[in-house]
């Protein structure tokens, strides 16, 4: 595997059932027949066209930088009045409040036009909805398209990592990505300065993307450990969350210091189990995500352990955060995953039988201090 080296060219309450799977795909079709569609850009801007799947907070980020970059960008959701307030106003209230995007943003309703003549399709939907997506592109996909995936995540009913589920899906002919590292999409939106890693095991291919990407405020990195870049990211979410509620206990900042470094030793051990590589887990998508996402109230799964602390159920944290929390989604198979390895993890053990067994956040986090293994 590769190190990660700045590239030095120009520079819900419960997981998902099989039925509420069903639901969402056909909620997919059924929008996208409703709803009207919008002219295709001219063939003179194909070349640096990309189409972003997903209007939530990270995928109309990452829009946002690319617009920026002067690239043609069409972003495309089922929810049209997300679409309709990016189009008309150049606002994405729902998601990214008070943040004025960029020009240039141009809203699809139907995926097949989003899609047709584009040359990167950059997908940025939760994890829940991931596999689904996949299958309907299969269909609309050319050998000249390009996939990235910014989604962060396991496929919540496999346990897969998700450039699994495209190559079960789609195959290996297309050039393959992942971007991922510490970012919260409000100040990605807003032209903060932020540092991500690209993986692909396709190097000139994770060259060209982050050339696509970068600007003088987003610096992006290059690795080929694409199931290490994965990894960061899924575990991440899960210690933000046990982070989130031994804060909201007021446990303090030497416990807090405790669950990060542990939790990080837990990532790394499981990591090298898989075949990632050491330094990736030790660098911006591992280690740098842990701060950025344990640290910070703008991380959603910590916002989420903070409520379980305060005592409210599963339902009642997801209702007051708002939006998608990937560890709830994902806890159960990262636990799966490491007794299949043979990789004990205590913290995410803990996190899972507080969100899944309702054991008693107090007992739970002071059984970790309580164990030295």
């Amino acid at each position: 595997m590769k190190v990660e080296n700045r590239n030095s060219v120009v520079m819900k309450s419960k997981e998902p059932s099989s039925e509420e799977s069903n639901r969402t795909l056909k909620e997919f079709s059924e929008s996208s027949k409703s709803l009207p569609s919008k002219s295709l850009d001219s063939p003179e801007s194909l070349e640096s066209s990309v189409a972003v799947l997903g209007v939530g907070s990270w995928g109309t980020a990452l829009a946002s930088v690319l617009a920026r970059n002067g690239h043609s960008v069409r972003i495309w959701d089922i929810d049209a009045e997300v679409l309709n307030e990016l189009q008309n106003e150049g606002l994405n209230s729902k998601y990214l409040p008070g943040i004025q995007l960029p020009k240039g943003l141009q809203a699809y309703l139907h995926l097949k036009d989003a899609l047709a003549g584009v040359r990167y399709i950059l997908i940025a939907v939760p994890s829940h909805v991931f596999s689904n997506l996949i299958q309907q592109l299969k269909p609309l996909l050319t050998e000249k398209q390009s996939i990235i995936t910014a989604t962060k995540g396991l496929e919540p009913k496999t346990g897969e990592f998700l450039h699994q589920v495209v190559e079960q899906i789609l195959g290996h002919t297309l050039p393959y990505a992942v971007l991922s590292g510490p970012s919260f999409a409000r100040e990605v939106a807003r032209g903060f300065p932020t540092a991500v890693s690209v993986a692909s095991t396709n190097q000139q291919f994770a060259l060209e993307v982050a050339n696509y990407f970068r600007n003088r405020l987003f610096a992006v990195y290059t690795t080929q450990d694409v199931l290490g870049v994965q990894l960061g990211a899924v575990v991440k979410n899960v210690l933000a969350v046990a982070v989130g509620v031994s804060d909201g206990l007021g446990f303090g900042a030497n416990a807090r210091a405790a669950l990060m470094t542990r939790g990080l030793a837990e990532m790394v051990t499981l990591g090298q189990s898989l075949g990632a590589d050491q330094n990736t887990l030790m660098g911006l998508t591992g280690c740098g995500d842990i701060i950025l996402t344990c640290t910070d109230n703008q991380s959603r799964n910590r916002r989420f352990g903070l409520a379980l602390a305060e005592g409210l159920s599963e339902a009642l944290a997801l209702q007051k955060v708002g939006q998608v929390v990937e560890a709830v989604y994902n806890v159960r198979q990262l636990c799966h995953l490491a007794e299949a390895q043979g990789v004990v993890m205590p913290i995410a053990e803990q996190v899972f039988n507080i969100i899944k067994h309702g054991v008693n956040p107090k007992e739970a986090l002071e059984s970790l201090f309580a164990t030295t293994s």
